[in-house]
């Protein structure tokens, strides 16, 4: 659908406050869903900003909850958006909302993780890659408990143009827990350098906001919040399948405090594991007294080009899991010897 400039200009009427329609619909923030209430619009405003220029543009909220962040959204001048809520108990205040601002909200009631994007949004919305992002935005407070499966999920899309990114490079807006926001965003050899690290910036340009502390939450939880906003690359830095790097990534960091070549040995079987991670490393030109932490992105497109190579001589080499062969092992382990104590053996 077009937008209009009367769509540009939309303000919501007079509505009850996000603590009225909690109070009014006996919404309790479930502590087993990882829910916390953002009820400062002056917050939720900050985070829409942050997504750049949505007015006229059709956007995606996740997990909208009570509001808070769907009336800035509107506020800003979207001219659709889509908003997928997986609690049912959020439904009637979130229709409140829809039928405040006719023809604009589409309710979902559903699991954003099955949800099928690429299906949200006309087609012809879409951009080619190399150009600039579409006017399509994704935004979300996220539930701590869905956060880094959810953008994991959405990285293997990237690397593969589906799901949301059907439409192009697709932006993303989104908070975790702080220490997560620090991981996405950390440096090559700060203490917070992690998997998530490498995995989202290798594909996207990933720019921390800001924090919102945890008592702007309702429940307020134990940690502060951190905004992030994701912009895809037109070239990923690791021209690898997202599988190949993220098991190359995956294993490198599960040692973290350890050598790099502790984790890449545990890419090959026990009996050719010496020979084949020297290979690998010496192919990649790594060094292999490097941390996890110090390893660079072009550190990873090497050995990752590298493990490519091997896998290439030997088709059985990707399927290939330490812990699988560890558990087979399992009898032979001493009373009490947990797998990773074994893995050091």
């Amino acid at each position: 659908m077009g937008a209009s400039g009367k769509m540009a200009s939309f303000r919501l009427p007079p509505l009850p406050t996000i603590g009225e329609i909690i109070k009014l619909y006996n919404l309790r923030a479930q502590k087993q869903l990882s829910q916390n209430f953002l009820l400062d619009l002056r917050l939720t405003d900050k985070i829409v900003r942050q997504a750049g220029n949505v007015r006229n543009g059709f956007v995606c909220e996740v997990g909208p909850g009570p509001g808070g962040l769907t009336r800035s959204i509107l506020n800003a001048g979207a001219a659709q958006l889509l908003v997928v809520e997986k609690d049912t108990r959020f439904l009637p205040g979130l229709q409140l909302l829809a039928e405040a601002a006719p023809e604009k909200v589409k309710i979902v009631h559903g699991d954003i993780l099955t949800y099928k994007m690429e299906r949200a949004f006309p087609k012809q919305l879409a951009k080619e890659w190399d150009d600039g992002p579409p006017d399509v935005h994704i935004i979300g407070n996220l539930p701590f408990s869905v956060s880094t499966p959810l953008i994991i999920r959405w990285l293997e899309n990237i690397a593969n143009r589906d799901g949301p990114f059907v439409y192009g490079r697709t932006q993303l807006t989104l908070t975790f827990q702080k220490e997560v926001a620090e991981r996405l965003t950390a440096s090559t050899g700060s203490r917070q350098r992690s998997r998530l690290s490498i995995m989202a910036q290798y594909l996207c340009n990933v720019r921390s906001c800001f924090t919102i502390p945890g008592r702007a939450f309702v429940p307020k939880p134990e940690v502060d919040v951190g905004v992030v906003h994701f912009t895809p690359l037109i070239q990923p830095q690791i021209n690898q399948p997202f599988k190949m790097v993220e098991k190359v990534v995956r294993n490198v960091f599960q040692f973290r405090r350890k050598y790099c070549r502790r984790g890449i040995e545990m890419l090959f079987p026990e009996a050719q594991r010496s020979q084949l991670a020297e290979q690998m490393l010496l192919t990649a030109d790594v060094d292999p007294t490097l941390r996890p932490t110090e390893l660079s992105i072009s550190h990873f497109r090497n050995l990752a080009e590298a493990y490519s190579r091997l896998c290439e001589e030997d088709a059985g080499l990707f399927s290939y899991e330490f812990r699988d062969e560890l558990r087979q092992k399992k009898k032979q382990r001493r009373p009490g010897c947990t797998i990773e104590e074994e893995a050091e053996r």
